[in-house]
């Protein structure tokens, strides 16, 4: 689906859904901001109800909850040093996912989940 940017409600949606992937980014280097972000998606999803920025919030949310599920496998696992080889792969598929997000947001598109 193709939705386009229009109004100064959806500027505003548009700076939200920006807002939770710059906190996300921030949450590369420490994990903490990520839950306010995560709290910003729960918040304003109502708001984000049929419109383009319902995707980015599904996938900014399912975002934080496979990242945390992989940190703890991951950080369980580090006894036996898998678990660093999985730490890895979970920041890089991190990243992949705020670029990715960010990319089709910024193109004024929906994110296919």
């Amino acid at each position: 689906m193709d939705y386009e940017v229009v109004g100064t409600g959806d500027r505003r949606l548009n700076n939200l859904a920006l807002l939770v992937y710059a906190i996300q980014a921030v949450s590369l280097f420490t994990g903490l901001p990520m839950l306010v972000g995560l709290v910003i998606n729960y918040l304003k999803m109502p708001d984000v109800r049929g419109t383009l920025y319902e995707s980015h919030f599904r996938w900014q949310i399912r975002t934080f909850w496979w990242m945390l599920l992989w940190t703890v496998v991951g950080g369980a696992l580090t006894w036996i040093l898998v678990g660093f080889a999985i730490l890895g792969i979970a920041w890089l598929w991190f990243v992949y996912r705020i670029v990715r997000g960010f990319i089709t947001l910024n193109d004024g598109k929906a994110i296919l989940l």
